[in-house]
């Protein structure tokens, strides 16, 4: 009997979804690990004294970016930006306080474009912004539709406060020394810390969405002051290795004031000893946090989900210990805009690889939704996937950073004519950093990090690079952002 072609067309249609489905790309997944307040100039794979060995074995299975900048050297200005993907004069979140969607209650996260998707979206420890150590094992400023399920790990260098030691002792009762510089060597074992407690979280996740498509974010507490660490990776560190940066003298005077306002009374008066103490504690914690990185990345090794999950590190800003005679953040300084910025996709067989371009966080929500396939909002980035695919393409963005000083306030009021509110802004190039305060009003400062890697010579005002100066100017008004 003769077969008719509209039923040999029905069996072709009915065969077709499942063909497709065959056909189609797994869903990568994405693991996104954030750091607080890691240097990368510290760090051995970015030519630092410290080494992280997990750090560093992840360095070679993907691209490591060894110019990549924060948008505000702050917690919840710098987590708002680079989980939204919008710049902070588009958030307009300053400081430490505000939730994004008390600004733009619309907007869409980067967890959320994931979770459009259908993966499952989870988070564990700090992504969005907590105060530290104070909002240490509570939601802090997290955003619920961002995700499907959280978890806020409380470990006992929350629970033994009293023991560490603080330059701030006044701010104690409060939990907001961790403002300042304080550490303490702990008693007990890493699993007992919420970093540790964080890390073991994230291995019992992988294994219990392993078999669906996942973003899952994991956020470390550490570096972040209090350095508080197991007092093993203290021994890791003797203070007789470690040197001090050198600061020139009268470096401070040398302005403008605005670059140098981030420093704190009671640290200008360290001794040499203290100093050397607390680098000691800031990388005994960075090593602790690096261990329970380890443990993240074995679980996903052991699963056998490497093949399949994209893993991206990152800071989220940079950090000073001692340098220009600064320490923590909110600079515009090399150290406290820099960060480390690891991406490692599976399918890509360049491993192994640096990148010199420059390259920012905001960039990231458009790089992983790009990475996966999905279709993203609107955002202030660039996927960074040709970069990815070839570190060495042609490139000409450059990377722009802000910082304020001091507390916003209503409009009209003045401390001697002048706002006490003002902004620094910044622009970073493959060479150069040119930085104006308040407009240029308070100060510029250009410097060549071919011939000045230290920033210890501002060129504003070298005749011979007026040129520069001008081209950067032009560049660094306004930096781009979301209409």
């Amino acid at each position: 009997m003769p077969i008719h072609r509209h039923v040999i067309a029905l069996a072709i249609l009915a065969a077709a979804p499942a063909f497709a489905r065959a056909q189609a790309p797994e869903k990568m997944n994405v693991l996104v690990i954030v750091s607080d307040d890691l240097t990368a100039r510290a760090l051995g794979t970015y030519g630092g004294p410290q080494r992280t060995p997990n750090l560093d074995a992840l360095a070679q299975r993907g691209v490591q970016f060894d110019r990549a900048y924060c948008q505000f050297p702050l917690c919840n200005p710098s987590r708002t930006s680079f989980l939204t993907g919008l710049r902070p004069d588009t958030t307009r979140v300053y400081e430490n306080s505000t939730q994004f969607r008390q600004n733009l209650p619309d907007a869409q996260s980067l967890p959320q474009t994931f979770r459009k998707a259908g993966y499952t979206v989870a988070r564990v420890g700090k992504l969005y912004h907590y105060g530290v150590p104070g909002q240490i094992g509570t939601p802090g400023l997290d955003d619920p539709p961002s995700w499907d399920h959280t978890e806020n790990p409380r470990g006992r260098d929350k629970d033994e406060e009293d023991l560490i030691f603080t330059l701030a002792p006044r701010a104690r009762g409060s939990g907001r020394f961790g403002a300042t510089l304080s550490w303490l060597a702990a008693e007990g074992k890493d699993a007992e810390q919420t970093d540790g407690k964080t890390a073991q979280a994230i291995a019992r996740l992988l294994r219990e969405y392993r078999d669906r498509p996942f973003f899952l974010a994991c956020g470390f507490f550490r570096p972040h002051t209090p350095y508080v660490a197991p007092r093993a990776y203290f021994s890791q560190h003797p203070l007789s290795e470690i040197v001090l940066p050198t600061v020139p003298a009268d470096h401070r005077k040398s302005g403008p004031a605005a670059a140098f306002a981030s420093a704190k009374r009671e640290q200008d008066t360290m001794s040499d000893d203290l100093r050397r103490q607390a680098i000691q504690a800031y990388r005994a914690s960075t090593s602790f946090m690096d261990a329970q990185l380890g443990i993240v990345l074995r679980t996903l090794e052991e699963l056998k989900l490497a093949d399949k999950t994209i893993v991206v590190f990152l800071s989220d800003h940079g950090y000073h210990l001692g340098e220009h005679g600064l320490w923590q953040k909110m600079s515009l300084f090399e150290n406290a805009a820099r960060v480390p910025l690891i991406i490692v996709d599976p399918r890509n067989p360049g491993r192994g690889r640096h990148c010199l371009r420059t390259v920012e966080l905001v960039d990231l929500h458009a790089t992983l939704a790009d990475l996966c396939g999905l279709q993203p909002p609107r955002t202030d980035g660039t996927s960074l996937k040709p970069l990815l695919d070839d570190p060495k393409s042609a490139w000409d963005k450059p990377a722009f950073t802000q910082v304020s000083r001091g507390t916003p306030i209503m409009t009209g009021e003045t401390t001697k004519g002048r706002p006490r509110w003002f902004m620094g802004r910044s622009i970073r190039t493959e060479r150069y950093r040119y930085t104006e305060w308040d407009g240029g009003k308070r100060g510029i400062q250009l410097y060549d990090y071919d011939t000045d890697p230290d920033e210890l010579k501002n060129l504003a005002s070298d005749p011979a690079h007026v040129p520069v100066r001008e081209r950067l100017s032009r560049l660094l008004k306004p930096a781009p952002k979301h209409p």
